[in-house]
């Protein structure tokens, strides 16, 4: 299939030819979709909460009152989850959050995320982005004139420094290298903006992964 090409400026800069294999999916699978941004989140979780057990409580473990003769329950140590100031039963402990997804499943829902934007009309396709200036205002108002108020730009191997440097104080424009593309980041968007660098690697990637 073939998209056009725009510059910043929002001139035509010609025609790319995509890949119906990365970007022409037309059945979407949600559960894929679903699947993959579950693992990045779980990822992305600290997992650092922590509670006192028992044994880190230090409260007193003398015995509270004699065994017999209160007509109350019997207790041995104040530290015990039913008192105040005790430690909590079965609360959260350090921990990883993450857990395994397939390889095939990660890249399969990565060319979904890709044709999702394609399906939509939310893939936009530019020749670079880079500016002279890191001015914040001037390429607010760029961005503005072409409708991308919550993009995902994707600015090939490296971003411009300028360019990325201008863009980071602008609410909702995230800029990534191609090493960050993903699908969370992918869906959460309006639009997707790919250069045509962007688009090679991307297609190469998987290229490579059809030839092994």
């Amino acid at each position: 299939m073939k998209l056009s090409v725009i510059q910043l400026d929002g001139k035509a800069a010609g025609d790319v030819e995509l890949s119906d294999a990365v970007f022409g999916i037309s059945d979407i699978r949600g559960d894929i979709l679903a699947r993959t941004v579950n693992w990045q989140l779980a990822k992305r979780r600290a997992g650092t909460h922590k509670v006192q057990t028992r044994n880190e409580n230090s409260r007193t473990g003398k015995k509270m009152y004699k065994q017999k003769g209160t007509g109350g329950a019997r207790h041995g140590s104040r530290r015990a989850p039913q008192f105040v100031g005790g430690s909590r039963a079965f609360g959260p402990i350090v921990r990883d959050h993450g857990f395994s997804l397939p390889k095939k499943i990660r890249a399969l829902a990565l060319r979904h995320a890709l044709s999702s934007k394609v399906k939509s009309g939310d893939l936009i396709v530019v020749d670079t982005v880079s500016v002279k200036e890191a001015k914040t205002a001037s390429l607010r108002e760029t961005l503005g004139k072409l409708g991308w108020t919550k993009a995902l730009i994707i600015a090939g191997p490296e971003v411009d420094t300028n360019f990325g440097l201008a863009a980071r104080n602008i609410p909702h424009i995230d800029v990534l290298p191609n090493a960050g593309l993903n699908v969370y980041d992918i869906l959460r968007a309006d639009k997707l903006v790919l250069t045509k660098a962007a688009i090679e690697a991307i297609e190469a990637r998987f290229s490579d992964k059809e030839a092994a």
